[in-house]
């Protein structure tokens, strides 16, 4: 397990873009007025791939910030697991975990995540969110999202849903002259939009997408 202690008032970026076929765990404090930025990618071509990675993460000072985004396209017949745990000790914290996962062929793909606030943790403000896409039939996502909140002064929410791709748009750019690959990747792109946005860096954002055009052609 990699360990990472943010002292008082740090900035830290992590950028976690491939899984290995060992799991890929962190361990990390963070102090007073810390901020912490995790970016996960789940994109790799290996289509028998299996991995996870663990998050396991617990503000100690008031005022720290934690910001976790990631998305991923699980093909052939991958299986990653995906496990977050964030921990409120203190009170005024901040923390959003956005999430999101295309599945297609036979690739299996979980998403555990817990946030836990503790009853000294009051005025949190914590959000989790995880939504998902299966594009074949046999394509599988396990989402189990858990909140356990013990202070009462707390703004906390959580939503997790797994469906298909909108078919009826998919029809429209069909008759407009789009391909169904490209309308697909359009589509998908459009999906993981708020996710790359969040990355601030119109190079490594072109970088992804030209990934997940990949990923689905």
């Amino acid at each position: 397990m990699q360990e990472l202690h943010l002292i008082q008032g740090e900035h830290k970026h992590l950028v976690i873009e491939h899984v290995a076929d060992d799991s890929a765990q962190w361990h990390i404090v963070q102090e007073a007025g810390s901020v912490l930025t995790i970016h996960l990618f789940c994109l790799d071509s290996d289509a028998a791939m299996t991995g996870s990675v663990v998050l396991d993460i617990e503000q100690t000072g008031e005022h720290a910030e934690t910001y976790i985004y990631g998305l991923g396209i699980l093909t052939g017949k991958q299986q990653i697991e995906v496990r977050t745990h964030v921990r409120h000790s203190v009170p005024n914290g901040k923390s959003n975990q956005l999430l999101k996962f295309a599945v297609k062929d036979e690739a299996k793909g979980s998403f555990v995540g817990e946030l836990v606030v503790d009853p000294h943790a009051q005025h949190a403000e914590a959000m989790q969110t995880n939504r998902n896409v299966l594009l074949s039939p046999k394509a599988t996502m396990h989402t189990q999202p858990q909140l356990e909140i013990y202070a009462d002064d707390v703004k906390c929410s959580h939503g997790a849903s797994t469906g298909q791709i909108d078919e009826s748009a998919l029809f429209y750019m069909q008759q407009r002259g789009i391909g169904v690959v490209e309308a697909r990747q359009l589509l998908l792109t459009a999906f993981f939009h708020d996710v790359l946005t969040t990355l601030g860096e119109p190079i490594v954002e072109e970088r992804i997408q030209r990934r997940i055009a990949q990923q689905l052609a």
